[in-house]
């Protein structure tokens, strides 16, 4: 049975804005490409975008040959997972594009594949090129396309082959189209171990007792986002689908947080994951409390929780040092999970300033020199040599106009 690729993508810029998609069939055996498909469609978001270009890719490789197998790559987590059956699709907008997709080969005959975007180079072209001759009036031409070139050059710096050198039986990948492997370093420039891991940290929106400044763990009343909290969500939420760029999203089990990701997965159609790992922590006896009322009721136990990252709150919370090996255990984890992908994770103040705090190899002091606000954004790259490197801290310019 011959066995056929299908690298696709789409974009919006604006999301919704003006969009088109890229789509290309490649022989999994030589590596050669076979067909190009890209178009602008008009006003839409990203994930109809991608799908449209998901139906274009399908549609060329039946054109091609409807008995062959066709192994679907694409850097859309949200496609992959949801044409995979893993993921549920919730959108109005996306249920007649994913059905019709399934439609086009007979059930097994397709399989699917999440990739980094420096691996889906040559359909990201396409559908940029679509995007451009829209925006001059005009629909994309295959004569004009440098789209093919484009990828083969970036493939060439990147140290890959291609050409007709076979292919990998293990994974169906096609020669020349396998994952980026690490170059030389030379002078200053790092070797290139591939996209790295982002983590992109939200802190939740605001709560009543947010702009009160009290303690507020994973051991209080749990409090739910205040009307400028579900605001302040949306405004991330419309910050973050303009960029396109998160693939997933994680969240703490406490209710703001909850909510919080909720409201921005909604704008991104993207699921939420929960995670154990990213709550607060505990205060204990704290929670509800001001800073200043904790110093008047309990001034040793706060003195001490000060000084030493060991020490715990009143009645029984959890330690700054406990936090730290909860949070760095977690981020681990979540590494492993999501490698190569930008992962939105919506959290609270102690766990994002602990991930700065492990990136930046600071001390445990450091804690107390980081502000940050409510619904702010921070983003931190993990390399595949276990450096990290601090993007963003406290971001709040979304918030703002």
């Amino acid at each position: 049975m011959r066995e056929l690729i299908v690298e696709a993508d789409g974009g919006s810029r604006g999301n919704p804005g003006p969009a088109g998609y890229g789509a290309v069939v490649i022989d999994a055996v030589t590596g050669q490409t076979l067909a190009e498909r890209a178009e602008y469609i008009g006003i839409a978001t990203n994930n109809v975008a991608e799908y449209r270009g998901l139906l274009a890719g399908l549609r060329a490789a039946h054109d091609l040959d409807p008995a062959a197998k066709v192994h679907v790559r694409m850097d859309s987590k949200l496609v992959i997972e949801q044409m995979s059956g893993r993921w549920k699709i919730k959108h109005p907008d996306l249920k007649p594009l994913a059905f019709e997709a399934a439609r086009i080969f007979p059930p097994g005959q397709v399989t699917y594949e999440w990739i980094p975007r420096e691996q889906n180079k040559h359909a990201d072209r396409l559908a940029n090129e679509a995007m451009d001759a829209g925006r001059r009036g005009e629909q994309w031409s295959a004569q004009d396309s440098t789209a093919e070139l484009e990828a083969a050059d970036a493939k060439a710096a990147a140290g890959l082959g291609g050409g007709d050198t076979g292919s990998d039986a293990g994974t169906g990948t096609a020669a020349g189209h396998a994952p980026m492997t690490a170059a030389p370093s030379a002078g200053w420039a790092p070797a290139d171990m591939g996209a790295p891991t982002t983590f992109v940290l939200l802190r939740h929106g605001e709560t009543p007792l947010t702009p009160q400044k009290r303690f507020s763990g994973s051991g209080g009343t749990d409090p739910a986002l205040s009307a400028v909290g579900r605001e302040q969500a949306e405004r991330v939420g419309a910050a973050l689908a303009r960029r396109g760029t998160v693939q997933a999203v994680v969240a703490s089990p406490l209710a703001r947080t909850r909510e919080t990701a909720e409201i921005v997965a909604g704008r991104l159609g993207l699921e939420v994951a929960v995670d154990e790992g990213l709550r607060e922590t505990d205060f204990g006896a704290w929670e509800g409390l001001t800073f200043g009322e904790v110093r008047e009721r309990y001034p040793d136990d706060l003195t001490a929780w000060l000084a030493d990252p060991q020490a715990r709150p009143t009645g029984g919370g959890e330690s700054f040092a406990a936090t730290a090996d909860r949070v760095a255990a977690t981020r681990d984890r979540l590494i492993a999970a999501y490698a190569g992908r930008t992962v939105l994770l919506v959290t609270h103040v102690t766990p994002i300033k602990t991930l700065v705090r492990l990136a930046l190899d600071a001390p445990p002091k450091s804690l107390f020199r980081m502000e940050l606000s409510a619904a702010s954004l921070s983003a931190i790259a993990y390399y595949a040599d276990g450096n990290a490197s601090l993007r963003l801290f406290n971001d709040t310019s979304h918030l703002r106009g």
